[in-house]
């Protein structure tokens, strides 16, 4: 299972959440890249970087500190965040992203998602499935839709997707545990799919149960940041599982 921080971006600066709720904002770092790099300096290879200024303004906005982290580390980096046009998408391969993630736009936008699924491969495009409730929440979590989770990913699977990322928003930013019922559901019901667990991990103990369970990939954030789970640990799983 591949371990993969998470770095959120407003105003230029690292920053976390609390169920996607932007009036909970907590700095952590002024400068993501120094973030990226004391990753890459504990053997991480890949980086979740999401653009919560673009979430909110529906496109594009904190590209620079992607393409200034893809030049100066070799961090595999998935970038998501208001990715909404052919443009968006354009500069943010273009920048340097390995992959990118659509939520919203899988959504609001299924043509235009499935056209980026079609063009790109599905190793590019990740689908962000962020539920609650186990509906897809869309808008930077701002909204609900009436998309129901399983049926969405099927959907997409379909389509030729492979990625998945699956956030429990009640979760998110908790530090309470993820979601394991849902994800042993989801891999249950939607065959082959690669499943990356996001939201809730709080100790180094669950990342070794989502690996169990099946899920190709595990994105920490907070507990990173609170100090819950130490670089060192992430460093010492990704030795243990080469």
């Amino acid at each position: 299972m591949r371990i993969i921080p998470a770095i959120d971006i407003i105003e230029g600066k690292c920053v976390r959440l609390s169920k996607g709720n932007y009036d909970t904002i907590k700095v952590y770092n002024e400068n993501p890249l120094e973030v990226a790099k004391q990753f890459e300096d504990y053997g991480i290879q890949y980086l979740h970087l999401v653009d919560l200024d673009g979430a909110k303004s529906s496109r594009i906005i904190n590209h620079k500190i992607l393409e200034q982290i893809v030049s100066k580390t070799n961090l595999k980096i998935d970038f998501g965040g208001g990715l909404k046009s052919e443009d968006d998408l354009r500069i943010a391969f273009e920048c340097g992203a390995n992959q990118i993630t659509g939520g919203s736009i899988a959504v609001k936008n299924p043509e235009l998602f499935a056209n980026w699924i079609e063009n790109y491969g599905s190793e590019k495009i990740i689908l962000g499935a962020d539920v609650k409730n186990e509906k897809i929440a869309v808008s930077g979590w701002l909204e609900e839709s009436k998309e129901e989770l399983i049926p969405f990913i099927q959907a997409y699977q379909n389509k030729g997707i492979s990625y998945v990322i699956c956030t429990d928003i009640d979760k998110d930013g908790m530090l309470q545990g993820p979601s394991f019922d849902l994800y042993k559901k989801i891999l249950s019901e939607c065959k082959n799919v690669k499943l990356i667990a996001s939201g809730g991990i709080s100790i180094f103990e669950e990342l070794p149960q989502l690996a169990e369970i099946g899920c190709e990939g595990a994105i920490i954030g907070k507990a990173i940041y609170e100090g819950k789970i130490g670089l060192n640990q992430l460093e010492q799983f990704i030795l243990n599982n080469k």
